[in-house]
């Protein structure tokens, strides 16, 4: 049987934002993100050696980004995705997931600032995550400098967007070392308001609400990401949908077990595996969606994102 919700996280999710999408737009969405980021300013990030705002290639012009690394000499490479139902999210919602993720892997990690809908819609974000990938890849002596041990990694919003530039890289003959995706979107046909596709997924009805990220939420981002709904069927958004898994990077897949998203994430580790590549996936007995965000306040949250960062280690240091 699943774990009960952690008492700590039960107690948190009246406090998180991005609950009400009847009165959310994307300014709010945005500024409730970067305040709950604020909100933590006095207890001090975790320590790297390197944290520097720089730029990288995106598909319509440069992208902010963000380089952290610990140390000197050689490293792998993370190319890092935030989360934020691709309309809010920025480089310091997630500065403390990207510097847990250097600490705790030792890689250099890169990351990227991505055209956000609405101002810029459904393939832009996953142009600039693809493009930024392989801006990254070709001046990979100015970062990491090994071509071997390069990954993606993301949450949310972001992990979509890990796991879409994984397959475009495949196909780019671009060979990556891993890939971490953490509680991913992986099959947005329907835009979760239709009750057949989302009857595939009983975690949306389960989950639907009650536990920070809900069902009629994701169906506001995804309307704001998607110009026509007709587009979820496109595996760049929808990864589930893919012709072919087969060849993509090895994967670490975690979700949360009170999560709308958790029955696609699982889905899509399933897939993986049945295409031959290697999977490592958590359940997140416990856990809501977020929780790599809640590890300052949750041991059982902080655990969980410690082992899935530990797995995606292992794949970084075996390389290509």
């Amino acid at each position: 049987m699943p774990l009960p919700l952690d008492a700590v996280i039960a107690n948190i999710i009246p406090l998180l934002p991005l609950r009400d999408p009847t009165t959310m737009t994307p300014q709010s969405a945005r500024d409730s993100l970067r305040a709950l980021a604020d909100a933590r300013a006095a207890v001090p990030p975790p320590p790297v050696d390197v944290a520097s705002n720089i730029e990288v290639q995106g598909a319509g012009g440069k992208l902010a980004a963000r380089l952290y690394r610990n140390g000197r000499g050689s490293a792998p490479t993370v190319i890092f995705f935030h989360g934020g139902g691709w309309v809010a999210g920025d480089l310091e919602t997630h500065d403390r997931q990207a510097r847990n993720l250097v600490i705790e892997t030792g890689a250099v990690v890169i990351s990227v600032d991505y055209r956000r809908p609405p101002e810029t819609r459904f393939p832009g974000a996953f142009e600039d995550a693809f493009a930024a990938v392989r801006d990254v890849v070709g001046r990979i002596s100015e970062f990491g400098g090994d071509l071997s041990r390069v990954g993606v990694a993301g949450d949310s919003a972001g992990g979509n967007l890990a796991a879409t530039a994984a397959l475009a890289c495949r196909d780019a003959g671009i060979a990556l070392a891993g890939q971490l995706l953490v509680y991913p979107v992986t099959d947005v046909v329907g835009n979760f308001a239709d009750p057949a596709e989302n009857a595939k997924f009983p975690s949306r009805a389960e989950n639907a609400e009650g536990y920070f990220l809900s069902r009629a939420v994701m169906e506001w981002f995804c309307g704001h990401y998607l110009a026509n709904p007709a587009l979820g069927t496109d595996w760049r958004v929808s990864p589930l949908r893919a012709t072919s898994l087969k060849g993509a990077a090895p994967a670490v897949v975690t979700t949360a077990w009170f999560d709308p998203l958790r029955d696609e994430g699982h889905a899509y580790a399933r897939a993986l595996q049945a295409a031959g590549v290697p999977v490592t996936y958590h359940t997140g007995d416990g856990l809501i969606h977020g929780y790599f965000g809640l590890g300052d306040a949750s041991a059982a949250a902080r655990a969980g994102a410690q082992r899935a960062r530990a797995d995606f280690k292992v794949l970084l240091e075996k390389g290509v």
